[in-house]
C-alpha cells in the first residue's frame, strides 16, 4: 500500500493508504441546480428592469421638440398625479439606498514575517526531534517521511521555545509569540496605511488552540490603547478556516456600524500545542505547522475606496458539523499517556471534499456566467432523463476567477483541488510556494498567498481572487475579493527579498 500524506484544517494525515477528495465529476447532485433557481428568482425584478429601462432609454432617445411639449402639457394638467408618483420614487429610492448593503474594503494587509534565526532546517528539524529523548523510532521515521513529502522547504519558522533542548514551552513562552506575530503584523499595517489605533471600531482576532485569559484581542487593545467602545471578538477552536470567518464577522459588523475600521487579525500559536507523542495521527502538526499571522484593515468609508485595493464581493461558508465524523475528524485530545495533540481521522479527505462539494455548488451560482450555469445545468438534466451515464459538466471556475488563495494545509489538499477544479498550475502556485517559503500558518496562508500574486505584479484592477479554506468540525469557507485597481506589493511585504527566487521545485 502507498503512503500519502494528506491536509486539511491547517494539518495533514499521513495514512497507509491512498485517500483523495471525492470525484466531484461522480459526485455532483441535481439538488444543487436549485440554488441556481434560487438567485434567479431573488434577483428576477433586477432582471426585468433591466430591459424595461433599456426600452425607455431608447424611446426617449427617439422624441422631438413636439413630443417634449406634449409630455410637458400632460404633466402639467396631472399635477396630482405627478407629486404622487415623484413621492413614491422618491421613497422607494431612499429605502433603497438605506437598506442596500454597504461596500466594503480592504485598504491593506500585513503578514509577519519572523525573524530568519527562528528558522528551521529538514536536519535540524529532525536532530532536534532525536535529542528530545520524547519520540521513539518509528515516529522519527515517521516524521521524516512526512517532511520529505510534505511540500515544505529549508527557510520555515518555528517558535523560540522549540529551538532549546530541551523545549520550554510555557504560558509565558506562547504569550510571548502571539505578542511578537500579532504586533508584528500590525505595526507594519498601521504604519503602511496612517491609520491610528483609536479610528478602529471593530477588532476581530481568531486563534484556535491558544485562548488566554485576558484574550488576545484584549493584548490588542492594551498595546494600541484602543478605544473603549471597540467592538472586539476573540474567536477560538474554529480551526484554520476561521480567517474566513473572521473576515465574514468583520463585513457583517460594517453593515451595521458606519463611517469605521475594522481590524482582523488571523494567527496560530505554536509553542503550548507542540505534541511530545508517539500517536501517528498527531504528529502531522509538528512537521506541518509554522509560525505566521495577518492583520487586514477592513473599511466601510466610501471615500477609502480610492486608496483600497479590494472589495469584497461573497463570502460562502459550509458547515458539515451535524455530522458524527465530520464533527470528530480533527479533534484535540490526549493519547493513550495522558498527552495532549489533535488527532486527524483518516476520512478527512472525504470530509473535506464533501464540504467543498456544498461550498462551491453554493457559490457557483453567485460568480459563474450563464453560460457555465446552463451547461451544468443541461447536462444534470440528460444524466438524470436520458443517460445515467452521461458525466455532469464541472462548471469551469477559471471563468469566473483570477487568481486561488488555496488554504496551505499540505501538498495534498492543493494537487486534489487543482485537478478536481480542473486548475492549471499557475492557478495554484501561490499556495504552494506559501507552503514552501512560510509552513502551514493556519488560517493567516491565504493571506500569504495573496501577498506572493501581489508581489509577482499579477494583481490587475478588475481581477477576482477565490479564497478558499477548511476548518475543523468540518467547515469550508470561500470569500471572493475583487481588484479596485493594479495592486503592488506593500512596503515589509513577507516576500519583499525573496520573490525573485520563486517558483521553485517542490518536491512532488
Amino acid at each position: 500500500m502507498s503512503t500519502t500524506t494528506d491536509s486539511a484544517n491547517g494539518g495533514g494525515v499521513q495514512i497507509q493508504q491512498s485517500r483523495r477528495l471525492p470525484d466531484f465529476l461522480q459526485s455532483v447532485n441535481l439538488k444543487y441546480v436549485k440554488l441556481g433557481y434560487h438567485y434567479l428568482m431573488t434577483h428576477l425584478l433586477t432582471l426585468l428592469l433591466v430591459p424595461l429601462m433599456a426600452v425607455i432609454i431608447i424611446q426617449a432617445s427617439q422624441m422631438n421638440p413636439d413630443d417634449i411639449h406634449q409630455l410637458w402639457l400632460h404633466l402639467k394638467y396631472n399635477f396630482v398625479s405627478v407629486v404622487i408618483c415623484s413621492a413614491f420614487l422618491v421613497f422607494g429610492s431612499t429605502v433603497y439606498i438605506m437598506t442596500r448593503p454597504r461596500s466594503v474594503y480592504l485598504v491593506d494587509y500585513s503578514c509577519y514575517r519572523p525573524p530568519s534565526h527562528l528558522q528551521v532546517k529538514y536536519q535540524q528539524f529532525m536532530e532536534h526531534s532525536r535529542l528530545t529523548g520524547d519520540f521513539d523510532e518509528s515516529s522519527l521515521e515517521f516524521q521524516r517521511r512526512i517532511l520529505e513529502r510534505s511540500g515544505l522547504g529549508e527557510e520555515t519558522y518555528v517558535p523560540e521555545a522549540m529551538h532549546y533542548l530541551p523545549p520550554r514551552p510555557s504560558m509565558a513562552a506562547a504569550r510571548e509569540e502571539a505578542e511578537q506575530v500579532m504586533f508584528g503584523a500590525l505595526d507594519n499595517l498601521f504604519a503602511n496605511t496612517n491609520v491610528k489605533p483609536k479610528d478602529i471600531g471593530v477588532l476581530v482576532v481568531n486563534c484556535s488552540l491558544f485562548n488566554p485569559t485576558p484574550s488576545l484581542s484584549a493584548m490588542i487593545v492594551n498595546k494600541y490603547k484602543l478605544r473603549g467602545n471597540i467592538r472586539s471578538f476573540n474567536l477560538g477552536g474554529m480551526g484554520c478556516s476561521a480567517g474566513v470567518i473572521a473576515v465574514d464577522l468583520a463585513k457583517d459588523m460594517l453593515q451595521v456600524h458606519r463611517n469605521t475600521y475594522a481590524v482582523v487579525v488571523s494567527t496560530e500559536n505554536i509553542t503550548q500545542n507542540w505534541y511530545f507523542g508517539n500517536k501517528k495521527s498527531m504528529l502531522i502538526p509538528n512537521c506541518l505547522f509554522r509560525v505566521g499571522g495577518a492583520a487586514v484593515l477592513l473599511s466601510n468609508k466610501p471615500k477609502d475606496k480610492r486608496r483600497a485595493k479590494y472589495k469584497i464581493v461573497h463570502v460562502v461558508r459550509t458547515h458539515k458539523g451535524a455530522n458524527d465524523n465530520a464533527f470528530r475528524c480533527v479533534y484535540q485530545e490526549q493519547d493513550d499517556v495522558g498527552k495532549t495533540g489533535v488527532s486527524l481521522s483518516k476520512d478527512l479527505m472525504a470530509i473535506a471534499g464533501l464540504a467543498l462539494k456544498t461550498n462551491i455548488t453554493t457559490l457557483g451560482p453567485l460568480v459563474l456566467p450563464i453560460s457555465e450555469q446552463l451547461l451544468f445545468f443541461a447536462t444534470l438534466v440528460a444524466k438524470r432523463l436520458f443517460n445515467a451515464t452521461v458525466m455532469p459538466y464541472i462548471p469551469d471556475f477559471k471563468l469566473a476567477f483570477d487568481h486561488f488563495c488555496i488554504h496551505a494545509g499540505g501538498r495534498a489538499v492543493i494537487d486534489e483541488l487543482e485537478k478536481n477544479l480542473q486548475l492549471l498550475p499557475v492557478h495554484v502556485e501561490a499556495s504552494r510556494m506559501a507552503l514552501h517559503r512560510f509552513g502551514n500558518t493556519s488560517s493567516s496562508s491565504i493571506w500569504y498567498e495573496l501577498a506572493y500574486t501581489e508581489a509577482k505584479g499579477r494583481m490587475r484592477k478588475g481581477n477576482r481572487v477565490w479564497q478558499i479554506a477548511f476548518g475543523s468540525g468540518f467547515k469550508c469557507n470561500s470569500a471572493v475579493w475583487e481588484a479596485l485597481r493594479n495592486v503592488k506589493p506593500s512596503p515589509n511585504s513577507p516576500w519583499e527579498d525573496c520573490i525573485h527566487k520563486y517558483p521553485v521545485q517542490t518536491v512532488i
